[in-house]
């Protein structure tokens, strides 16, 4: 028996999408990372680009546990002496409601050459609306085994 490599050719992208609202940040972040990466499907190489487009809508409205909000902290550096900007997620949500789940979601993921190319099939939208009605959108729960997590 030969053994089965997946070619870029051959890889099929399909489009999900899932609504934030309510969904814990971590777990969501968790379950976009490995739909972006392609470790749903039985044919999934670690070296292949094989991950599907993943559309989040309310990507403001997650929650979190604990004191989170407030004592969760992303640091900044602006290269300038004395350029650390410390913000917490209350601050993230409210002035960049897309950027902590998309910070979420970059750090789940490897830190390869990869990276950026997962990052361009998340797209994330605060409101309800997006573009991409088009695309025939299938709901992120189809993956069913991953969405237990949830």
């Amino acid at each position: 028996m030969k053994t089965f490599h997946l070619r870029k050719e051959d890889v099929k992208r399909d489009w999900y999408i899932i609504d934030a609202k309510g969904k814990n940040l971590g777990r969501l972040a968790s379950l976009i990372a490995n739909v972006l990466r392609g470790k749903h499907k039985p044919t999934f190489q670690p070296d292949v680009d094989c991950g599907d487009y993943v559309v989040v809508i309310n990507a403001d409205k997650f929650t979190v546990t604990g004191k989170k909000l407030t004592d969760k902290e992303y640091k900044f550096h602006t290269n300038a002496p004395g350029g650390l900007k410390v913000r917490n997620l209350q601050w993230m949500i409210e002035h960049k409601p897309t950027e902590a789940l998309a910070l979420a979601v970059e750090r789940m993921l490897p830190k390869n050459k990869l990276q950026k190319r997962y990052m361009k099939r998340l797209k994330l939208y605060a409101g309800e609306t997006h573009p991409h009605t088009a695309q025939n959108l299938k709901p992120l729960e189809e993956v069913s085994k991953l969405w237990k997590a949830i």
